[in-house]
């Protein structure tokens, strides 16, 4: 890369970080995000809310906002996972979204060391192949939530060397 798009780069991340802390002091602040004050990427990220944006809730035009920034930084292939992963979010039930929402908001509540676990768990399990992978999903599905509870509270209880790779 040439000096000039390095620069480029620098320039837009200063940018981006300084519009996302602004973004964050006003829904501190409760302040409406107008859409005079979004950049010209973002406004064309939310063009489709364009005639509806001074309806919106604070709160949810600062994280349109951020997204919008987040989402003009993203290389063509990093949109393109984030394309998908939002197809996927989509099509799960209201139910299905509201478990994964209880769920994130449980790992909020943990200790960052708890939190550091559960991600190192979760690397270990990705990089299972796929058939074990699979063998424990079924495995777990046909657990009753008792014992899926006696599972998770017997692992919590398991120094950390001795749980199983």
């Amino acid at each position: 890369m040439n000096v000039k798009a390095n620069l480029r780069n620098s320039i837009f991340v200063s940018l981006a970080m300084c519009m996302l802390a602004w973004s964050a002091q006003a829904v501190a602040q409760g302040e409406a995000v107008s859409w005079e004050d979004l950049s010209d990427e973002q406004r064309q990220v939310l063009e489709r809310l364009e005639e509806s944006w001074g309806t919106l809730e604070p709160e949810r035009q600062a994280r349109l906002a951020a997204g919008a920034l987040r989402w003009s930084a993203m290389s063509q292939a990093e949109r393109e996972r984030a394309g998908e992963r939002f197809r996927r979010w989509q099509d799960l039930s209201a139910d299905q979204r509201d478990a994964i929402r209880d769920r994130y908001a449980e790992f909020l509540q943990m200790s960052p060391a708890e939190r550091d676990r559960v991600r190192e768990t979760f690397r270990r399990y990705r990089e299972l192949p796929l058939e074990r992978r699979q063998e424990l999903r079924e495995r777990y599905q046909r657990m009753s939530p008792e014992q899926r509870q006696r599972m998770r509270d017997r692992l919590r209880q398991r120094p950390r060397n001795q749980r199983a790779e």
